[in-house]
């Protein structure tokens, strides 16, 4: 055992707490991803059907005795709380019907239920039960991906699928819009909201289009497909209270400045408690930057949100790496990313502890 089990224990405590508060109930997957031992975006990539490859369980990246420690340490938690069980269903959405996602390597009856099942608060009100477990079990939407291969080809009618076309895909196989029975939904492009959600709204049919991004290794929602007549029907719908949404789009920008000036203000103090001899101008710059509304970064995510330690420790890495590093012109000179980063590494260390005092 190369590990602490009190250490485990702490870790596993806070997680399921954390979850539990943000979610309303806890699970298995929900808790190994919240201890990093199952990767988040592989945890919603196959929720949505993309990694089908294999089993979720066996993406758990997590030593045999450690997960069967950390298992043990969560039913104790779950037991010590009194928290009720609510079964969910993990599925995808297809064009044929909503399909089972697989969850074990061996269909091992007892494991599929241990990961099924949830845990909530057991003084949730039945009404309040019943709207948790909808949800949980409730399938993703369907998936359509933007083609970027030069060689996809229909599996049904053997037609090429030209780069920039839609592709569906049932199981591993890829089918063209017309043989999955989608080449009567119109594209919708992302970008306004209210008539993103009022045609899908409208359409009985309809399906979130992906392109996967090379440069950021990850899928990226570009739009929706659904009917003429629920785009119609949208369309109708933001026109008639244009003036309303925008003066409500004006106050939300309002409430939203204030949000994120106190998420800065946080995160300042969240850094000067863990690096106390950064300089309180620079750390004010370093939340600033963190925390830029839909630029990704680590202030943005739901630990840099929570000033999670780990994500604070991040921010100010990435900040002291570009500032007070030779690391920018060692990327600029052409050293690889990876080199250029063990070449500073004592430079950004010298850095970290003298700002940790």
């Amino acid at each position: 055992m190369n590990y602490s089990v009190t250490q485990l224990r702490e870790r596993v405590l806070i997680a399921a707490e954390k979850v539990l508060k943000r979610n309303g109930s806890v699970g298995p997957l929900e808790l190994v991803q919240e201890l990093d031992f199952l990767q988040w975006r592989y945890f919603e990539d196959w929720r949505k059907g993309l990694k089908l490859d294999s089993p979720i369980e066996s993406r758990i990246q997590c030593g045999t005795e450690k997960l069967a420690d950390t298992y043990r340490l969560f039913a104790e938690w779950v037991t010590e709380k009194g928290l009720k069980t609510i079964e969910a269903e993990y599925s995808r959405r297809t064009v044929n019907g909503v399909e089972a996602l697989p969850l074990t390597t061996d269909n091992n009856t007892e494991r599929e239920t241990f990961y099924r099942t949830h845990y909530a608060p057991a003084e949730l009100s039945e009404k309040k039960s019943e709207r948790l477990q909808q949800k949980l079990t409730k399938a993703p939407d369907l998936v359509v991906f933007v083609t970027t291969s030069d060689d996809a080809k229909c599996s049904e009618c053997d037609d090429e699928i030209m780069p920039g076309e839609f592709l569906f895909l049932e199981g591993h196989m890829p089918l063209c819009v017309r043989c999955a029975d989608l080449d009567r939904l119109v594209f919708l492009p992302s970008g306004d909201t209210a008539m993103t959600r009022r045609a899908k709204k409208h359409s009985p049919l309809s399906a979130v289009v992906m392109k996967f991004n090379r440069s950021r290794k990850r899928y990226e929602r570009q739009g929706l497909l659904v009917t003429n007549a629920a785009l119609a029907q949208a369309e109708d719908d933001c026109i008639a209270d244009a003036d309303q949404r925008a003066a409500r789009r004006e106050v939300a920008a309002v409430q939203r400045i204030v949000v994120d000036q106190k998420l800065v203000e946080q995160m300042s103090s969240a850094i000067l408690e863990q690096f106390p001899n950064c300089p309180a101008d620079e750390a004010h710059q370093i939340a600033a930057h963190a925390a830029v509304r839909g630029s990704g970064r680590v202030g943005r995510s739901a630990a840099g949100r929570e000033l999670d330690p780990k994500a604070i420790t991040l921010a100010v890495i990435a900040h002291v790496r570009h500032v007070h590093t030779s690391y920018d012109t060692l990327l600029m000179n052409g050293v690889e990313r990876g080199e250029a980063r063990e070449q500073i590494r004592d430079s950004l260390d010298e850095v970290l502890n003298s700002w940790r005092g």
